[in-house]
């Protein structure tokens, strides 16, 4: 597809959901650097680690840490300038941590000689809902909670939020264009069986006005994960 067409239209991260590491490998050969980016997560990270970052690298794919850090502000700022020095591009803090432990952790980007990489705040997990939240104590609604976490995000100068879909265009009215949007959890309806609550589909992407989309199982674990991705280019 011609660069420029994709100029204005949401950027494709790619989860790496593997269990083994050439699994992930096989994938990223087949993927073009210059319009996809890949996101390495809990399980990978703790299997493989550093090693499996810089082995990514050498395929020239900016890479979000997404390991979600959420502890006192003290630790989160040693564990943001531990992983920036990787050449990361993209970082994740959890919103719940509060302002202090968010501005701890851009903090911590300011001592990096190199570009620092992008710091976004999770607001709401895709797999809760109004039931959830109450149970840890949250009487907002999930609007009204996404709508906090990402006030302070913007007041702590983080560069984003991971938010769920449709809360993307609310959130870039109320927080500016510049601020950035990312959005998990993008399932195709034939997908069988998921644990988010929250989803977006591939025809409700181009309304929802959003800087990335994440997708994990709906390409790791597809028998053509490129027919699927150029199926949601065409969409978006």
């Amino acid at each position: 597809m011609n660069q420029k067409n994709l100029k204005n239209i949401p950027k494709i991260i790619i989860a790496l959901d593997f269990c083994k590491k050439h699994l992930a490998i096989d994938l990223i050969k087949k993927l073009d650097p210059e319009i996809y980016k890949v996101k390495i997560g809990y399980e990978m990270f703790i299997r493989f680690g550093v090693s499996f970052i810089e082995e990514i690298k050498k395929f020239n794919f900016d890479i979000f840490l997404d390991l979600k850090f959420h502890d006192i502000p003290s630790t989160v700022f040693k564990a943001v300038y531990s992983v920036a020095k990787l050449g990361i591009w993209m970082i994740s803090i959890h919103g719940c941590g509060g302002y202090e432990m968010m501005i701890s952790a851009k903090k911590a980007l300011s001592l990096l000689k190199l570009n620092p990489p992008f710091l976004v705040a999770v607001t709401s997990l895709t797999s809760f809902n109004i039931q959830n939240l109450s149970t840890i104590g949250v009487s907002s609604s999930i609007e009204e909670y996404v709508i906090k976490i990402s006030k302070l995000s913007q007041l702590a100068k983080l560069n984003g939020v991971i938010c769920p879909g449709f809360m993307s265009k609310k959130i870039k009215n109320i927080f500016g264009k510049s601020f950035k949007t990312i959005i998990p959890g993008m399932r195709f309806i034939a997908d069988d069986h998921h644990d988010h609550n929250m989803v977006m589909y591939p025809d409700q992407i181009k309304n929802c006005d959003c800087d990335y989309i994440v997708i994990g199982r709906s390409i790791t674990q597809s028998k053509n994960p490129i027919k699927r991705l150029k199926e949601i280019l065409k969409y978006i």
